[in-house]
Parts: structure tokens; C-alpha cells; sequence
């Protein structure tokens, strides 16, 4: 999957150059020259990663940084500077920069950092991939189905669970078997994965 790439930045020269140099490693680059536009264009945009110029006109890198937090919009961030602003560098990060380059930008760190920030996008959409599966999977078990899940999960025996639940041993089995049926397991550890996936878990 080619994850885009959002290049915000006021400086003409800046965002050609660096359009130009990211296209020719066969990424998909989108530029916008304030961050005005580039929030108009935010709701139709697909997640990927941003490279935001610290200082512009109007709304700096890092407030861009704070609204886009402010909409839940977490997509990993590199913002790039033409002043040496430690301060500045110490803000982005805590506002969950994954990278800080000095202008000139050197082609194979933002080629690094851009990597580095598609994977940690990648794993997000997997986790959340795998949240809503385990969560269609729950929505799909009876009220004690769930209620043996949950017992399975925090590591009770079948003997443990029909004595908390006041049933023979073998209506536990047969819930398990069931549950297993919806689940496509039923090996415990993934049993206990899929409640933990799903958000059932501490």
C-alpha cells in the first residue's frame, strides 16, 4: 500500500524541490502551500504521513500540529526548520512529532523519516483492523458465550468456570465449542488475543 505523503509548507522553492525528490522515489506527494488549505482538504484526505514547515504565515507548523491533535487526527509528523530552535524542537516532539529536520533537509533522513512514519501508520491501521474484527466477532457471542470468553481469557480452567457460573462442565464445553465456531479458534491463548484485540481486556 503507497501511504501519501502531505507536504505543508509557504516556501514555493521548498515544497517544488522536495515534491520533486520524493515522487522519484515513487511516493505519493501532495503539497499545499498554507495549512488553511491544507484543513479544507483534511476530510477527504486518506491518513498518511505530514511534513510541516515550523514557521508560516498565520498558523506555524507546530499550532497546525495542536489543531490537527485537537481533531483526532494523530498521522505521524515531521516538521522541518530553518532556524536551529531547540525550544521549537522540544514542542514538536511532545506533540508526537516522530521527526525534527533542519533546512536544508537532507534527502535520505526525510526519505528515513517519511519510512519510518509509514510503518508506524501501517501498524496502526492493523491494530485497528484487527480491533473491529475482534469486535464484530463479540458482537456476535450470546450473553454467556461472552461471559465464558471473558473467564476463559483471564485464564480459568472449564472446572473453574462452571463452578463460577453455576453450570455442569460440559455446558461449558459446549459454550466453548460454540464460541470457537464464531471465533475460528479455540486455542485459550488466541481466545484470550481476540478478547484483549477487542478492547474487553484491562
Amino acid at each position: 500500500m503507497n501511504l501519501p505523503v502531505y507536504l505543508v509548507d509557504d516556501d514555493d522553492a521548498v515544497r517544488e524541490g522536495l515534491s520533486l525528490l520524493l515522487r522519484t522515489v515513487g511516493l505519493d506527494v501532495r503539497s499545499f502551500g498554507a495549512p488553511g488549505s491544507f484543513l479544507v482538504a483534511l476530510e477527504k484526505l486518506d491518513p498518511g504521513c505530514l511534513i510541516l514547515d515550523i514557521r508560516m504565515p498565520q498558523i506555524s507548523g507546530l499550532k497546525l500540529q495542536e489543531q490537527l491533535t485537537e481533531r483526532g487526527v494523530d498521522w505521524p509528523t515531521i516538521i522541518i526548520s530553518g532556524h536551529g530552535d531547540i525550544e521549537a524542537c522540544r514542542l514538536a516532539f511532545r506533540n508526537g512529532a516522530i521527526d525534527f529536520l533542519s533546512k536544508p533537509v537532507d534527502e535520505q533522513d526525510l526519505i528515513d523519516a517519511i519510512q519510518k512514519g509509514h510503518a508506524e501508520l501501517d501498524s496502526r491501521c492493523q491494530q485497528v483492523s484487527e480491533t473491529n474484527e475482534a469486535r464484530q466477532i463479540l458482537t456476535q457471542l450470546t450473553e454467556r458465550e461472552a461471559e465464558v470468553l471473558e473467564m476463559v481469557a483471564k485464564g480459568l480452567t472449564t472446572r473453574q468456570i462452571a463452578d463460577a457460573l453455576s453450570l455442569s462442565p460440559r455446558t461449558v464445553d459446549s459454550h466453548r465449542s460454540a464460541i470457537g465456531a464464531k471465533a475460528g479458534t479455540t486455542s485459550a491463548a488466541e481466545l484470550t488475543r481476540l478478547w484483549l484485540d477487542a478492547g474487553a481486556g484491562p
